[in-house]
């Protein structure tokens, strides 16, 4: 092993620490959820105690202990700066975190493995807002987002409307000449299949985007890359070998906010969710409403909600204080056999 190689190494773990740093840090933060207070003197001496315990004969017990005392002084300090979270689906670097950052910056993200974690995290007040993605230009609509949406008790406060250029990451060190297996989320890979063929990548399917950016950090398999955000190569420290290698040029998501509180805010757009009778003519007539009112529809979309009905999501220009709108959705109450007004927000279209 030359010095170099020393050096390489050091910098791999240097990166480590500072992820993990950053997820303690978060952790902290959700912690601060189940708290009547931020100072915790027991927990502060418990975790001082263990470390003791678990300490190595190389490393000086005072110097890891000090270490720990600053990490628990930055987390209470974190703690007191009253930050808002914001539930995502996936890894950081997950495009829900990309479209996060879009719709409000000033936002801590906090990954969650599945979409019913976004849903009920947001629900319990553990999170204070959540992002889903609830339709792309190449893949449709995303099913079981809608399906959760049905019975939601949240509100829907923002929208953010996502080109998703997807990029080829590698190891620094990796000859790009050498790859053979890229590693990405089904749908990723779908959406530039023409470029993996073209190069002659097998493609292998993983979990989640920015998860195949992470394992690939973590795991370092030779010959191999992943497809996913730039934000990935950023806290992962990869090499964008190339962007944009989605095979259409117009690839978008759109993203809903959510919240257990109404948009306090005018909105320009309003999202609602209804049912019909099982009779032809139902959903004209609703729609129908819409026309009369010269409301524009943005979004009609159909899922099957229990066995022989389904529910209608729809989506217009307006806001729910307009009285065209309120003299639309009066009606539309009227002849629908359930209905929910999701909310009247503003949305966001990134560059």
């Amino acid at each position: 092993m030359s010095l170099k190689d020393i050096r390489y190494n050091i910098d791999r773990i240097d990166s480590k620490i500072l992820t993990l740093l950053h997820d303690r840090m978060e952790l902290g933060l959700l912690a601060k959820k189940f708290k009547s207070q931020i100072e915790d003197r027991d927990r502060e001496k418990e975790i001082l105690e263990r470390i003791r315990k678990n300490g190595t004969g190389l490393i000086n017990a005072t110097f890891i202990e000090n270490i720990y005392a600053e990490i628990i002084k930055e987390n209470k300090s974190l703690q007191q700066r009253d930050y808002e979270l914001i539930a995502f689906q996936g890894e950081h670097g997950a495009y829900g975190e990309v479209a996060s950052r879009e719709w409000r910056s000033d936002l801590i993200p906090v990954p969650c493995a599945e979409f019913t974690e976004v849903f009920e995290g947001v629900e319990s007040g553990l999170c204070d807002y959540g992002i889903v993605p609830v339709e792309n230009t190449l893949g449709g609509s995303v099913e079981q987002v809608n399906r959760l949406l049905i019975n939601s008790p949240l509100n829907v406060v923002g929208a953010v409307e996502l080109p998703i250029h997807l990029c080829l990451l590698s190891l620094p060190e990796t000859d790009h000449r050498e790859i053979r297996t890229v590693y990405s989320h089904p749908q990723a890979l779908a959406q530039s299949r023409e470029f993996l063929s073209r190069n002659n990548l097998e493609p292998v399917q993983y979990y989640d985007t920015a998860g195949a950016a992470k394992m690939l950090a973590e795991k370092r398999p030779e010959r191999s890359a992943a497809i996913a955000s730039r934000l990935s190569a950023e806290l992962y420290n990869l090499e964008m070998v190339k962007e944009g290698i989605e095979d259409l040029d117009r690839n978008m998501t759109r993203f809903l906010v959510l919240s257990k509180e109404e948009n306090r805010e005018e909105g320009d757009k309003c999202s609602v969710i209804f049912s019909t009778e099982h009779k032809a003519g139902t959903l004209f007539r609703v729609l129908e409403v819409f026309a009369r009112e010269n409301i524009n529809l943005t979004r009609i979309e159909s899922i099957p909600n229990e066995p022989g009905n389904y529910a209608f999501f729809l989506d217009f220009i307006g806001s729910n204080k307009e009285d065209k709108v309120i003299r639309a959705l009066d009606t539309v109450k009227e002849i629908t056999t359930s209905f929910k007004m999701m909310g009247s927000y503003k949305e966001r279209k990134a560059i």
